[in-house]
């Protein structure tokens, strides 16, 4: 590659110091990410919100309109393509991208989410009760973090308990930026297998879940095809539990070094106001997959040409001194919400929105009612992350309970 480029993520730096010291060079940066693949990064909260305003007219998400992936500029054993030409909802524009959303959106609508309350609750209490069980030193992000949200997605979708922990798996290889590309396109092509295979037997011994019905609307309205249903499926299992988890993650890692707000959140009730200021202090979205120009656009002031991919950066958006104030870097749950893009904004809000608020807030209360002294066994910064740009947050939270 040509271009002298600032590398993206950046060797012996963690991803949200490498996008803080990006953010003084301008709202939008062009990178060099591995295999020497040249885009762009939207670092403020005004050039996120455009970007996202922009989305299926200036900024498009069907990988036909990045040149660069199909002239040889980007090599064709580049692991990431599995996420950039996934052929899922979040790769679809216009119409495609409607439609697949309606069939979807039916699931997560608030009233049907209410619904699902007292089951959530239900599986929160189990969780806390094999996390007492464990005693001090158990590891909240597989014992409950990882658990809750993999738990009430799998539920939702049909998948059997059995084949959680592959599921977990997939996604955690698959959105990993250190995947070597033989084990990335082999992972895709394992969870494509699956999920074929799991359409397959909901239409023979369909169940009272969403991919029954998603079966269903396939055979009974032809308003899916078969790629079309797989595609859903990939986004909905991997994005629907993935953010949620490191979400909860960040939650408790942000109570234990904030002891003041822990106690306000016990004291009044917080707990959704605790979810709220997590997402946007430590957003689990560090950056969302490519979005493609479809003309020559100015951004934040920035201009960038047609054909070129830009990656929504979340995290630090969230951070964004220029919306947030001075104290933007600082965990307070007592925070005016101002305008903020925890969900996204336009046409591409987060369909979930409402299933990961009420899960965050259940899990928070549940979890600091029934252990009031819980505190981190590990010193906070030597908790690992994920290594992903993608998708981040804590790999591993021992705890003492102080039962």
């Amino acid at each position: 590659m040509s271009k002298n480029l600032p590398a993206f993520p950046a060797a012996d730096e963690k991803v949200l110091d490498t996008c803080i010291r990006l953010r003084e060079i301008g709202p939008v940066v062009e990178v060099e990410f591995p295999g020497g693949v040249a885009a762009y990064l939207a670092l403020t909260h005004d050039a996120v919100k455009q970007v996202l305003a922009g989305d299926n007219k200036t900024f498009l998400r069907e990988p036909e309109n990045w040149p660069a992936l199909y002239d040889g500029t980007i090599p064709e054993d580049w692991p990431l393509r599995a996420v950039v030409q996934g052929g899922h909802l979040s790769t679809k524009d216009g119409d495609d991208h409607r439609r697949l959303r309606g069939l979807v959106g039916k699931a997560f609508t608030p009233a049907r989410v209410e619904a699902m309350e007292p089951r959530v609750q239900q599986i929160v209490d189990e969780l806390v009760d094999e996390v007492i069980a464990a005693g001090d030193g158990v590891d909240l992000v597989p014992a409950f973090t990882e658990a809750l949200p993999m738990g009430v997605i799998c539920e939702l979708f049909g998948i059997p308990t059995e084949d959680r922990i592959k599921m977990r798996n997939w996604t955690a290889v698959l959105l990993a930026h250190t995947t070597p590309p033989e084990e990335a396109f082999a992972t895709q092509k394992a969870l494509g297998a699956y999920l074929h295979e799991l359409v397959d037997r909901k239409r023979r011994t369909p169940g009272d879940d969403l991919t029954s019905g998603l079966v269903q609307a396939h055979d009974d309205e032809d308003r899916l095809t078969t790629e079309e249903l797989v595609g859903v499926l990939w986004l909905m299992l991997v994005a629907g539990h993935e953010t949620t988890v490191h979400m909860l993650g960040h939650a408790i890692l942000a109570l234990a070094q904030n002891p003041d707000q822990l106690a306000l959140a016990k004291a009044e009730d917080r707990w959704n106001d605790v979810v709220e200021e997590t997402l946007r202090y430590r957003h689990s979205v560090m950056m969302t997959s490519w979005r493609f120009t479809a003309e020559d656009v100015t951004i934040a002031g920035v201009d960038v040409p047609k054909g070129q991919a830009v990656g929504v950066v979340y995290q630090v958006s969230g951070i964004d001194p220029a919306e947030h104030g001075e104290t933007a870097d600082q965990f307070d749950i007592t925070r005016v919400q101002n305008a903020r893009l925890s969900f996204g904004h336009g046409p591409r809000y987060c369909i979930g929105a409402s299933l990961a608020r009420l899960e965050g807030r259940l899990a928070l209360a549940t979890l600091y009612r029934r252990l009031p002294d819980l505190a981190l066994a590990i010193d906070p910064d030597d908790v690992p992350y994920s290594p992903s740009f993608f998708t981040i947050g804590p790999l591993s939270l021992p705890v003492a309970l102080n039962t």
